[in-house]
């Protein structure tokens, strides 16, 4: 099969190329698809011809998407509209991943794909966009808190700020199910090929808070996690221009119905993870 990345340097992305071993793969990164350029992405797609598309491409600086709603929107909401288009044309199958930050946060338990959506953030409302946009016959996997080699991402933040000596202060009223791109990719790719359509869930098991989670990464690398405070969000001087939802810890009522084994527990990929960084 011939499989289109965009988005292939980004952290599913550079995961998601090892994923399809017995396939022809090809890779688009940043370079090669400008999102905003609806001509672009069109020359691209009519020149390789795929049978499926998955797009991990996004602009995912929330704080960044509430000054630039337009270039939010096009990134994140337009430019999935035109791979679903193209899909439709060469027959393909169209895999977008989305996002948690759909929710807004104030349900009392884990979200599952049926659950009303309510973004809070230009960030959510422009992924929401793009999941409507992809239209009923794609895939749509929605994951949270992506943690990866790969920069950006808060572990790598994280491990950054522990090498300083500085007191670290993180949330502990934002919970989450911190995802490893690895096991995350291996999903996508399983889903893809099977085609399986709407929005699926999908992160490692486990849920924390941001505090609990960087405590944990402050202990597994040999670290006091007593440096390491918590705080609330409402205290945060400066406060985040992008509202956060409290509760994105997801669940999948669509992965238990096609009988698949949710993903293991997130502390063994950042073991592996740390481990492979040492």
């Amino acid at each position: 099969m011939k499989i289109l990345i965009v988005g292939a340097g980004g952290q599913v992305g550079t995961e998601l190329l090892s994923c399809f071993p017995d396939d022809d793969v090809i890779a688009a990164r940043r370079a090669d698809a400008d999102l905003t350029d609806p001509g672009a992405l069109q020359r691209l797609v009519r020149s390789v011809r795929p049978e499926l598309i998955v797009n991990a491409a996004a602009m995912t600086a929330v704080d960044l998407c509430e000054s630039q709603p337009e270039l939010a929107m096009a990134a994140n909401a337009l430019a999935v509209g035109v791979l679903a288009e193209l899909a439709a044309e060469q027959g393909a199958h169209l895999t977008t991943i989305s996002t948690d930050y759909v929710f807004d946060g104030t349900k009392h338990g884990p979200y599952v794909e049926s659950d009303p959506v309510n973004p809070l953030s230009i960030y959510g409302r422009s992924k929401l966009e793009g999941e409507r946009l992809a239209g009923s016959d794609s895939t749509i996997v929605r994951t949270s808190w992506v943690c990866s080699r790969t920069a950006p991402n808060m572990l790598l933040t994280v491990l950054r700020l522990l090498e300083g000596a500085t007191t670290l202060r993180f949330v502990d009223d934002q919970f989450g199910c911190p995802t490893f791109a690895g096991d995350l990719a291996a999903m996508v790719a399983r889903l893809s090929v099977d085609r399986v359509t709407g929005p699926v869930h999908v992160t490692n098991q486990g849920s924390v808070s941001w505090f609990e989670f960087v405590r944990h990464i402050a202990r597994e690398t040999g670290h006091d996690p007593s440096r390491v405070k918590a705080i609330k969000t409402s205290d945060l001087d400066p406060p985040r221009p992008a509202p956060r939802p409290m509760n994105s810890v997801l669940a999948s009522e669509v992965l238990q119905h096609l009988g698949i084994t949710p993903m293991r527990h997130y502390r063994e990929p950042l073991q592996e993870l740390l481990a492979s960084m040492r």
